[in-house]
């Protein structure tokens, strides 16, 4: 295989990657579906090579389970990893919001209100379809804007498996949490520290119940 065919085969099997990763976090495959390389080929339009190499990294990941002589599986998020999860990202991020406060850049602050306005438009027309992406998306620029590449780096990890965790509750806390990320950005745009960091652990503690609470429904 040619150096050129070799990066051509990456991109495909990352492609693939992140569509099946994005179709487990929003449910589109649910803990318990069979996944099979037929089934994803014809949904994505690839061969099964591409597939098959996404679905050992998405095992890698703990996004899906094999079972020998039985096929590959859509995993269940334990309880346990996702306190953990949120355990981390509360730890992390009124961190990084701190720094960005007064590290964001004119670019970062105008990206994360475009982000704010996108999921806006998509709540005002009654709609949940993308928040999940913006919201990865708002996080990672929140990260990015600490200045921190190590930060940024460990936010970015967790982004998935934090949308996971989430995904049942997304329609029904979208509105508040779209609200709270407003007051997250107008910290940063009054570039006040402790206001950014207040906020983002009052977001993330509110998500916190909110997962916690979902067995009680």
């Amino acid at each position: 295989m040619t150096e050129l065919g070799a990066v051509r085969r990456r991109d495909a099997g990352q492609a693939v990657c992140d569509a099946i990763r994005n179709d487990v976090v929003t449910r589109v495959f649910t803990p318990g579906d069979r996944l099979t390389e037929e089934r994803l080929a014809a949904r994505y339009r690839v061969s099964r090579i591409p597939v098959r190499e996404a679905l050992r990294t998405l095992e890698a990941e703990g996004f899906v389970h094999s079972r020998p002589y039985g096929g590959t599986f859509v995993a269940e998020l334990s309880d346990k990893e996702a306190e953990d999860l949120l355990g981390i990202r509360l730890l992390i991020e009124p961190f990084g919001a701190e720094r960005a406060a007064t590290r964001r850049t004119a670019v970062h602050l105008a990206t994360l209100e475009l982000l704010v306005a996108e999921a806006r438009e998509i709540l005002d027309a009654g709609s949940s379809t993308g928040l999940a992406d913006l919201n990865t998306r708002f996080h990672r620029v929140l990260a990015e804007a600490s200045g921190s590449p190590t930060l940024a780096a460990l936010v970015a990890q967790l982004g998935y498996k934090i949308s996971w965790v989430y995904s049942v509750e997304l329609p029904r806390r979208a509105p508040d949490s779209w609200a709270e990320h407003e007051e997250i950005v107008q910290a940063l745009r009054d570039q006040d520290p402790k206001e950014a960091r207040d906020r983002v652990a009052d977001h993330i503690m509110r998500a916190q119940a909110a997962y916690r609470l979902r067995g009680r429904r």
